[in-house]
């Protein structure tokens, strides 16, 4: 496998060692070390009960402290595989779009269906518990219109008998409407009604001894007297009594069973000794009429708090038939519900509210309610109404499910292109710059596997590029190594005098060339030459150079015939394109003279040395043209070179160098000068030309300030010290 490529920064992976994981929960940090001490401590606390020491004062503290640091360090761990879980679950694009997608989509949705279900869930019991007290009300009305009517009759009866025989006709009368009813006459004291004088029959005195009752009374045993609470206007509502036990014995239990009975209690008007009493149990017949006439079915109640009071009865209430009628139209399986309704204790008359189980048919209950409204053909107004309903939910239900379809279809494919992408950075962080992401559609994501291609195709190019630059640098730094062989090596030494010389290319090569060679008769010859141009062709042009000037300052003692003869040869093979400048010098230290010739190199500072104090430097321009320019045969070239000689003193100082030293530009453009480097030697004249050397390279160092160089630049420094055979030492 390639290593990771530089250019690529490594991607962060999930952890994926278990025990790792675990390491990091349970066996580092703070959550450790309490969930650890808090268990040790919890076991010492226990081992210690166990073998009967006492776990009180200091040891329960202990033990607290033990638990606490328990859930402590269980709260850090549940924080942390919570974090774990995130980052492992939401890690994946994939899940962070489904993710987002639920809670943006499907969430939403599924609150507002919850809503509305709410909502007419809501509607349909506050309807139904409405319904069932209106039908528990409508009993109560009907069961107080028996007992008035039996109490205007019995105002005409004279005895038991016929009393009796009042309530069985009105029980019968009403059985068919109001299945297990019960009647009873029960006795009333005379101050019941603000102590008012009523006129006694013989009844009333007989009631008083024997009570009269008609009925089953299977629900609950008749009372004998009304309670104290109860007013000459009589009574209406809905009592609560437990099957299966002994009569008027009340109960405290909490969260048991009862069931219903409306009774209704009217008090004589006319006779006051006596009261009607009308039970009505809420049996299985008048429950189906309920249901029939509202569409609710209703169950039993349930006495959840301990201070509500129920009757003992005697035995669950089934007395009727069942209630037969048309057949109403409701689901299978009712919607269970509860109804709160109110109901007496009949020893105080307080009212409590008592929970009764509803089983609502929304179907039934709808039914009902339509059946009021007006018929458009068959259907009622009402029905259209549901069929709409219908209608928009199912469009809700198909727009639903297609938009999860297409919202997992777009999670999908997004995240297929993702995985692409991060497949295509992991090769290219394991140096594959060669992969390719298939492009699967034409969109953003397209666009970006397509980006992604091209820039490992970059990638991949720039990497051969540089490799290929590398490899150039190497060669060019082979190519620098073998110019500055070419050049002298080391300080030089010439008896008599002192050289100073120094070369600085512009590139990794250039076209500066400057030598000192040994002459025969003990005589010197200095060059400075610059080739047009920089980098590799000056390069070889300077190399070609070198050889000729070798060769041919062995064969011509004059400077003048030298460059005579390097322009003939080299205009042979030098493009038409380049030129050489150069300046030839032969320094004679025996007659203390040097005789030179310029062919269009830059001028020559001379600085007279002891014979001439405080003089200043003079610049030496003889004339001369380029080598290499081939515009004839080499006559204008020898009209035009002049040959010069100059006697030496001892402190004479001699500067040749190429114009990059003269023409080296700031910011501003602006050149060095050779007036500025004039200049310099003039203000040191008693310096050594090694360190005027790096004098003058720091002050040009100065001047160009952050420009780059864009000439080659060669220096060298002579200055006369002394008399002396010319021998040339390369050190």
């Amino acid at each position: 496998m390639a290593p990771p490529s530089p250019l690529v920064p490594s991607l962060p992976e999930p952890p994926r060692s278990r025990f790792g994981l675990l390491r990091a929960l349970f066996l580092t940090g703070i959550a450790g070390y309490l969930i650890a001490i808090g268990a040790s401590v919890k076991l010492l606390v226990a081992g210690l009960s166990v073998a009967g020491v006492a776990v009180a004062g200091g040891l329960q503290v202990l033990s607290s402290a033990g638990g606490l640091a328990l859930v402590a360090g269980s709260g850090i761990v549940l924080y942390k595989v919570a974090q774990v879980a995130r980052r492992r679950l939401l890690w994946r694009v994939r899940r962070k779009l489904i993710v987002s997608y639920v809670l943006i989509g499907f969430v939403p949705a599924f609150l507002i269906v919850v809503f509305f279900v709410l909502c007419g869930w809501l509607l349909f019991a506050n309807l139904s518990s409405y319904l069932v007290r209106a039908s528990l009300a409508d009993l109560g009305v009907k069961a107080t219109a028996v007992a008035m009517g039996a109490a205007l009759d019995l105002e005409q009866a004279g005895d038991l008998a016929e009393a009796e025989a009042v309530l069985e006709r009105r029980q019968a009368s009403a059985e068919l409407a109001l299945p297990g009813l019960s009647l009873a006459i029960v006795p009333v004291a005379d101050d019941r009604c603000g102590g008012q004088h009523v006129p006694t029959s013989r009844l009333t005195s007989a009631l008083r001894s024997t009570p009269v009752r008609v009925g089953d009374w299977t629900h609950l045993d008749p009372p004998d007297q009304l309670p104290t609470w109860m007013r000459c206007d009589g009574f209406a509502g809905a009592l609560a009594y437990e099957a299966g036990a002994p009569a008027q014995a009340p109960t405290t239990a909490s969260a048991r069973e009862v069931e219903l009975v409306v009774r209704a209690v009217v008090i004589s008007q006319r006779m006051r000794g006596y009261a009607v009493v009308a039970d009505l149990p809420v049996s299985d017949a008048i429950k189906s009429r309920i249901e029939e006439s509202t569409g609710i079915a209703v169950g039993s109640g349930s006495l959840v708090d301990s201070a509500n009071t129920a009757l003992k009865g005697r035995m669950r209430a089934s007395a009727g038939p069942a209630a037969t009628g048309p057949v109403v139209p409701g689901p299978a399986a009712p919607v269970p519900s509860v109804a709160l309704l109110d109901v007496y204790d009949w020893p105080t008359g307080r009212a409590q509210a008592l929970p009764v189980q509803i089983g609502m048919s929304i179907q039934g209950i709808y039914h009902r309610l339509s059946v009021t409204q007006a018929s458009i053909g068959k259907q009622t107004f009402g029905d259209l109404l549901i069929y709409g309903l219908l209608t928009v939910s199912v469009l809700f239900f198909v727009i639903e499910v297609g938009a999860a379809a297409t919202g997992l279809a777009l999670a999908r494919s997004i995240t297929r292109s993702v995985h692409e992408l991060f497949g295509g950075t992991e090769r290219v962080r394991q140096g594959d710059f060669g992969h390719r992401i298939a492009v699967l559609a034409r969109d953003q994501l397209g666009e970006l596997a397509g980006s992604f291609n091209l820039m490992t195709a970059s990638i991949e190019d720039l990497l051969r590029q540089s490799a290929e630059k590398k490899r150039l640098e190497e060669e060019m730094r082979l190519a620098r190594d073998s110019q500055m062989s070419l050049l002298p090596r080391g300080p030089l030494a010439i008896s008599g005098m002192r050289v100073a010389a120094v070369c600085v290319p512009a590139r990794e090569v250039g076209g500066d060339y400057y030598d000192v060679l040994p002459l025969p008769d003990g005589r010197v010859g200095m060059l400075i030459a610059d080739v047009s141009g920089k980098g590799m062709s000056a390069a070889l042009y300077m190399a070609e150079l070198k050889g000729l000037i070798l060769s041919l300052s062995q064969i011509h003692a004059s400077p003048r015939d030298l460059l005579i003869a390097a322009d003939r040869l080299i205009s042979e093979h030098l493009d038409s394109r380049s030129f050489i400048t150069m300046t030839y010098a032969v320094i004679d230290p025996a007659m203390r003279t040097m005789t030179y010739a310029r062919a269009g190199h830059t001028p020559l500072l001379y600085l007279p040395g002891a014979s001439s104090p405080g003089g200043r430097a003079e610049v030496l321009v003889p004339d001369g043209m380029v080598l290499g320019l081939r515009l004839d045969n080499g006559e204008r070239f020898v009209s035009m070179l002049e040959e010069t000689a100059l006697s030496l003193h001892a402190g004479d100082r001699l500067a040749f160098f190429t114009d990059g030293i003269s023409e080296a530009m700031n910011d501003d453009s602006e050149c060095f000068g050779e007036p500025r480097l004039a200049q310099l030697i003039e203000d040191h004249p008693d310096l050594p030309v090694e360190e005027l050397r790096e004098r003058i390279l720091r002050e040009i160092d100065a001047f160009v300030g952050g420009a780059a160089q864009h000439d080659d630049m060669t220096l060298i420094l002579l200055e006369v010290v002394g008399d002396g055979p010319a021998d040339v030492r390369r050190e």
